[in-house]
């Protein structure tokens, strides 16, 4: 079901993505027009509601709702879709909002039911309490007095199958699960999420775009000194401004002088250094291990396949930059260094709605790849003024064989990964690695094996950038 809803929303997000939200608190109430509609649309048999021709309603607010129905192979879906606003934030006037006359089914305030095809029974139902396709409220019948709820940001649950209690039925209604559910295709928005308030994290659907203006800013200034870079193997710009390599410390060739992976990081946190300091990092104790990582059985492998460098330079770097920017108690690692998430499941979209275990944060790997967008999310609702450098690493050689190299996890690459809300509240994840800016879809479809993880410490954003 989850993969019918979402090929269904990318078929009918033809339209730019862009938007100005209001507290959910203020979304307009559409429960009367659910009420107009439950008839023919949410209760009658579901080849009649499959015949109803699109329409376009509109609220008592005057804003309007496109109503329409879509059918999948076992179940159809019924999308109350609000129209699409834009507009700008002022000091003077507000938030003055547009219509944009877009219906993409994931506006903010957006309601979507699903029934099963055969049955007419509802399955679940989808509201949109911020417009963005991919964070969502769900609930789903369970039993004759309460639904499960479950609450989703791109391809995670951070609620999932929490019992809510539903209002009491009407007086002579029938006792059944699917009956109370039905309850909830009336009930105004605000009292549903009345019956949960103490346990909604409201904080994710309601970011504020102006708290990421600095974000932003940083951004735009790293892009602008990106054109003048080139990469050259073991590359980096040592502490007087010099070009050399890693490993010997030996200076480039100045015609072809360039950055690594690492040589550009460390030249994005001088950047954020500099305008402190006045100086530039040096090299050799951005090599030296930090914090507890290997044992003695890798401690004999170090020197041969260097497998810890990555870890090791971005926790260097990282306390170096929250020591500068913050305090020194911030260069602490359990400061800086990301150990934590707040979803336990990942949406499995090859299943109807079900979920897979996140393991979360793993001691010597760090994260899985496959919940890095939903992590990064969090993230940014969480720690609006920071960004994160990232060490990818994965497990090399084979147990099974004598003659090889045992086991071991190796941090191969390392990138900067800045979440933020763009001016419009639409979430954006830019990467910056090797010298460049590349999608986050490359980036995490690169690394998409189960074996790849990734370790992330936190930085903070400056309010001058001077590479």
């Amino acid at each position: 079901m989850y993969v019918f809803l979402v090929i269904l929303l990318a078929l009918i997000n033809i339209f730019p993505v862009f938007s100005v939200d209001l507290p959910v608190s203020r979304i307009s109430d559409d429960s009367i027009l659910r009420a107009r509609l439950r008839d023919a649309w949410f209760l009658d048999s579901t080849h009649r509601v499959l015949s109803q021709h699109t329409r376009i309603e509109q609220l008592q607010t005057g804003e309007r709702v496109q109503v329409s129905s879509f059918e999948g192979r076992e179940e159809i879906v019924i999308i109350l879709a609000r129209e699409q606003m834009t507009g700008s934030v002022s000091a003077q006037n507000g938030i003055e909002r547009r219509r944009t006359g877009n219906f993409p089914g994931w506006a903010q305030g957006s309601w979507m039911l699903t029934r099963n095809k055969t049955t007419g029974t509802g399955t679940s139902i989808r509201i949109f309490l911020h417009s963005d396709e991919f964070t969502f409220i769900q609930f789903r019948p369970f039993d004759i007095d309460k639904a499960l709820m479950d609450v989703a940001l791109y391809g995670a649950y951070i609620i999932r199958s929490m019992p809510v209690a539903l209002p009491p039925p009407p007086a002579g209604a029938s006792a059944s699960p699917s009956a109370a559910f039905e309850s909830l295709y009336i009930t105004p928005l605000n009292d549903i999420l009345k019956l949960i308030e103490d346990k909604f994290p409201l904080h994710y659907f309601e970011p504020d775009p102006s708290i990421y203006r600095d974000t932003r800013t940083f951004v735009t200034n790293v892009r602008r000194h990106l054109g003048g870079l080139r990469w050259v193997d073991d590359g980096a710009i040592d502490e007087n401004g010099n070009y050399v390599f890693i490993n010997t410390l030996q200076r480039q060739n100045a015609a072809a002088a360039g950055l690594n992976c690492s040589g550009f990081i460390k030249w994005l946190i001088d950047g954020t250094l500099r305008p402190v300091t006045g100086k530039r990092l040096e090299i050799s104790p951005l090599k030296r291990p930090f914090g507890i990582r290997g044992s003695a059985f890798t401690a004999n492998w170090e020197e041969r396949r260097d497998v810890f460098f990555g870890l090791d330079w971005i926790r260097n770097l990282a306390s170096e930059a929250n020591t500068v920017l913050r305090s020194p108690a911030h260069g602490n690692i359990n400061e800086f260094e990301v150990r934590s998430d707040n979803f336990s499941f990942l949406v499995v979209t090859r299943d109807r709605d079900s979920a897979i275990t996140y393991p979360g944060f793993l001691n010597e790997a760090g994260y899985g790849m496959e919940g890095l967008r939903p992590l990064l999310y969090t993230l940014a609702i969480e720690e609006p003024y920071s960004f994160y450098l990232a060490a990818v690493n994965r497990e090399f050689n084979t147990p099974t064989s004598r003659t090889a190299t045992p086991r071991f996890r190796q941090y191969f690459h390392v990138a900067a990964l800045v979440p933020y809300f763009d001016e419009f509240g639409v979430f954006r994840i830019i990467v910056f690695e090797s010298n460049a800016e590349i999608p986050f879809n490359t980036f995490r479809n690169r690394y998409s094996h189960p074996d790849h993880h990734i370790n992330l410490v936190k930085v903070p954003v400056p309010n001058r950038f001077e590479p």
